[in-house]
């Protein structure tokens, strides 16, 4: 039996739909499997369209493993909460952060909790956070079709679209395109498939290695008619960057992974209109 909703949720709703009618556009970033490189697509996402002039913000609504925050090298970083809302941590002049990891928790306590009270936090989230007025919000999720990326998608009904991160190997496919059906299912525009750790080039004599396999990502694009945002190989540099919180795409004597996910961030620019 379904209760109506009280009071201060109907209030909260209201504070949602105000927050989100002034951020432009709403990207949801997800994957079928854990540890393909999700959130290292989403950091790098926001910190190049950031870099390039656009008013961003990122939403961490991995709970049980909120690492943007380190990614963006600003692990030490707290909420400050006011009578109105949520402020949001500015990363840079152009990028605001939220996450779990933000409001003071134990970096190394587990989060054990339930379903309604994670929903509960991504809806204070959305709700109120002082997002301010955006071009454009990146939405980094859990692995899997669960509560976080479906309490996202029905919170916010108007996304733009979905990218799905997969790498190439066949068990990483095989959950990918079980992201492609949810987004379809939940009729939630698929911006593309990107494969991530797809080959390692050797820096020493420029041989390819193909650690993973390659191409598994673009076949399921095609069988599944979706787009394909591209190949980010692997690269030392990237790793260490992320590690240190440093813009990746910012630095000197970057090869094809930088190309890859410049490409990315264009191909996103040009399917939400940015």
């Amino acid at each position: 039996m379904a209760f109506p909703p009280s009071e201060e949720q109907k209030a909260q709703n209201e504070r949602l739909k105000k927050r989100m009618s002034g951020i432009k556009h709403k990207v949801l970033v997800m994957s079928g499997k854990g540890g393909v490189g999700k959130s290292s697509v989403s950091a790098n996402l926001a910190l190049e369209m950031a870099s390039r002039g656009v008013k961003v913000g990122i939403l961490d609504t991995d709970l049980h493993g909120p690492n943007i925050p380190k990614m963006l090298g600003v692990d030490d970083a707290k909420l400050i909460a006011y009578d109105e809302g949520i402020e949001p941590f500015a990363v840079t002049k152009n990028l605001v952060a939220v996450s779990l990891a933000m409001a003071g928790h134990d970096v190394d306590a587990p989060i054990i909790w339930r379903g309604p009270v994670k929903i509960g936090v991504i809806r204070q989230f959305l709700a109120d956070v002082e997002w301010g007025d955006l071009d454009l919000l990146v939405i980094d999720t859990p692995p899997g079709t669960g509560d976080e990326p479906l309490t996202v998608a029905q919170m916010i009904p108007e996304l733009d679209g979905a990218i799905v991160v997969t790498t190439p190997q066949e068990v990483a496919i095989l959950d990918s395109r079980k992201s492609v059906n949810f987004a379809k299912q939940l009729n939630l525009p698929l911006i593309g498939i990107v494969e991530n750790m797809s080959g390692f080039i050797c820096p020493n004599c420029g041989t390819e290695h193909q650690l993973f396999g390659s191409g598994g990502g673009e076949r399921a694009a095609k069988e599944m008619g979706v787009p394909f945002l591209g190949k980010i190989p692997i690269d030392p540099l990237l790793m260490n960057a992320e590690d240190s919180g440093r813009s990746y795409l910012s630095l000197p004597d970057t090869g094809p992974a930088a190309a890859a996910l410049r490409s990315l961030v264009d191909k996103t620019a040009t399917f939400i209109g940015l």
